[in-house]
């Protein structure tokens, strides 16, 4: 009952950013997901309703990112050369209900030391 709770309010935070982030073609949304063991990112056009750039921790040469900050910092670099190579300079940051510190602060830190601007 305790989790059904915890998991409702999350899903109530991510819905109350979703309806403030928008993403374009122009400016696209930055998506960030931290689960236990990956990290998943893309870069999202909400108008047209597709994906410009991914990437994740999850197979690839990227496999060896874990979801730490190391991992974060890795990969935000990886989603901002991915981006810039799809035509991506400017992104809307959507941080999926999380609070911006730790893992998602260095993920976004990495994002734009990679050239993205948000």
């Amino acid at each position: 009952m305790k989790l059904q709770k915890k998991n409702s309010l999350a899903q109530k935070r991510r819905y109350r950013i979703r309806n403030k982030v928008k993403g374009t073609a122009e400016r696209p949304r930055l998506a960030v997901h931290f689960s236990n063991k990956h990290i998943y990112a893309q870069c999202i056009d909400d108008v047209a309703g597709h994906t410009m750039a991914y990437a994740s921790s999850v197979g690839g040469k990227d496999a060896e990112v874990k979801a730490n900050n190391d991992g974060a910092l890795a990969l935000g670099k990886v989603i901002a050369e991915k981006a810039k190579a799809a035509g991506v300079g400017s992104v809307v940051f959507d941080r999926s209900g999380r609070r911006y510190h730790g893992c998602v602060k260095t993920f976004a830190e990495a994002a734009r030391k990679g050239g993205l601007q948000f």
